[in-house]
This record gives structure tokens, C-alpha cells and sequence, in this order.
């Protein structure tokens, strides 16, 4: 994500936020089980409160909110019981509440509906991905280093080469070279994954690696396009150097559930290919 420059103090923040986060998800990505699904439970919930309160709302404070966290928490905790149809079903009932309560309360309903799936749909994903007997652990390592890779690689080439715009009406700060930066080190992703887990089909996972980055490159174009047209310029400040919390996974939301559906296709694995 290509972002202003950072205040005095910013990248120190950054970093010493990073330092606590990455290891924590790491972490709990490794262990799987209910401390992954507990954490991913805990991010949807407060997901869900900024994702009100960029929409206009009160976040968990205004019933709109408290209904949106609810169902993003109970998706979670029925996909950690392998319930995946249950937690399907329950986000699209989820979408139909939202919107009902926020007309009730003269809200417009679109953003604040589209949030309950475009929280839920990658939390389920992240979950049953991670749950996949042969390769889950290293399948969800891979999509969120890859993520993580495409973020750090446009930041840094973006701020350092600048050059063309990439959407200059949605996010002015993003740029072509960071981009293509990004591209390149969600490939290199692509290939040390398949080098370390001694997967034939390294080209493949290459490729896919960067389907995966586009996909979270527009992920972060949509959440940019959501908080230019609410008017806002962070979506929280719950991360010290980064702000929102929605602000750090925007590009994850899309690429995960994504990444699912490509394992579906492939006999439940995104990483070992049959």
C-alpha cells in the first residue's frame, strides 16, 4: 500500500507495531486450531466496528455495528467447528439484517450490508483454509507473506521511484512502480514457497502468486474507493504508525477468499497441486 510520507516518528511506530503483530499471526497461523480461529474471531470484530464507523455509523456502539460484529464472530467460531455451510449461511442472513436495521434508522444500506461479506467471506476462508490436512499451514503462511510481500514492495518502490499514478481518483498516492514492484516480490513469494516445500509445479505457484497480489492490489483500491467516497482518510488509528486495522488487511480480504476457491478447485489445497 503506497501511503504519504510518514509523520516524525511514523516508520518507528511501523515498525515496532509490525515487530508485535507479524510474529503473533505467524504464530498463530503455525498452531492453528482455536488460537487462529480465536484471533481471526477477535480481527473480524474489530473489523467490523471500523468498518461502521467509515460508513457512517457508531460502530459497536449503534446496533448496525453490534449486528455486523455479531455475525462476523459467530462465522468464525461455526467455521473452527468445520460448520462452513452454517457460517456461509449465516453472513448472508447476516447481509439481509444490516441492511434492514440501517433503512430503519435512515442509513444508506449498500456499504454498510457489502461489509458483513466482505468481512465473513475471508474469515471463513482464512479458517478452512487452515484446516486443510496436507499443506493449511503453509498454504495460509503463503497468503499472508504474499500479502505482506506486495505491500512492503509497492511502499517502498512507490515512495523511492514515484513516477505514473496507478488510479489517481481513487488512491493518488499509489503508483505504477509500486505495483509492478509488488508483482515482483509476491512472485519471488511464489517461488520460495514452492522451493521450500518442494513443490513441482514452481511456475504454477509463481503465477498464481501473482494473480493473488492483483487481486490484493485491488483489494486495497476498493477500500481506498470506500473511504474517498465516505471522506475519510484512515480507517481507524488502532495500529500505532498504520492506522485501522482495515487499513493493514484490505488487500487479505479479497485475496483469501480467492485463494479458496482456486484450492476448491484443486481438491481442497492451493499449494499442492494434483
Amino acid at each position: 500500500m503506497l501511503v504519504p510520507p510518514s509523520r516524525p516518528g511514523g516508520l518507528r511506530a511501523r515498525l515496532l507495531s509490525a515487530a508485535v503483530l507479524i510474529p503473533l499471526v505467524v504464530a498463530a497461523i503455525y498452531v492453528g486450531g482455536w488460537l487462529l480461529v480465536l484471533l481471526v474471531a477477535l480481527g473480524g470484530v474489530l473489523l467490523a466496528n471500523e468498518w461502521d464507523r467509515l460508513c457512517g455509523g457508531d460502530g459497536v456502539r449503534g446496533s448496525v455495528g453490534i449486528v455486523h460484529a455479531g455475525v462476523v464472530l459467530a462465522a468464525a467460531l461455526l467455521s473452527g467447528a468445520e460448520l462452513y455451510g452454517a457460517a456461509l449461511a449465516l453472513a448472508a442472513v447476516g447481509t439481509v439484517g444490516v441492511t434492514v436495521i440501517a433503512m430503519q434508522f435512515e442509513r444508506r444500506a449498500v456499504w454498510p450490508a457489502a461489509g458483513v461479506i466482505y468481512l465473513a467471506l475471508p474469515i471463513i476462508a482464512m479458517i478452512w483454509l487452515r484446516g486443510e490436512p496436507e499443506a493449511g499451514r503453509a498454504s495460509l503462511l503463503w497468503l499472508f507473506v504474499l500479502v505482506w510481500a506486495t505491500d512492503t514492495g509497492a511502499l517502498a518502490v512507490g515512495r523511492t521511484l514515484g513516477g505514473p499514478r496507478l488510479a489517481p481518483r481513487i488512491s493518488p498516492n499509489k503508483t505504477w512502480s509500486g505495483a509492478i514492484a509488488g508483482l515482483a516480490c509476491a512472485a519471488a513469494v511464489g517461488a520460495l514457497m514452492g522451493w521450500l516445500t518442494g513443490a513441482a509445479a514452481i511456475a504454477l505457484l509463481v503465477g498464481l502468486s501473482v494473480a493473488l497480489s492483483l487481486v490484493a492490489q485491488a483489494g486495497d483500491l476498493v477500500e481506498s474507493a470506500v473511504k474517498r467516497h465516505y471522506g475519510v482518510k484512515d480507517s481507524g488509528n488502532l495500529i500505532p504508525g498504520h492506522g485501522g486495522i482495515l487499513d493493514r488487511v484490505d488487500g487479505l480480504l479479497l485475496a483469501a477468499p480467492v485463494m479458496a476457491a482456486v484450492a476448491l478447485l484443486n481438491d481442497g489445497s492451493a499449494l499442492l497441486w494434483r
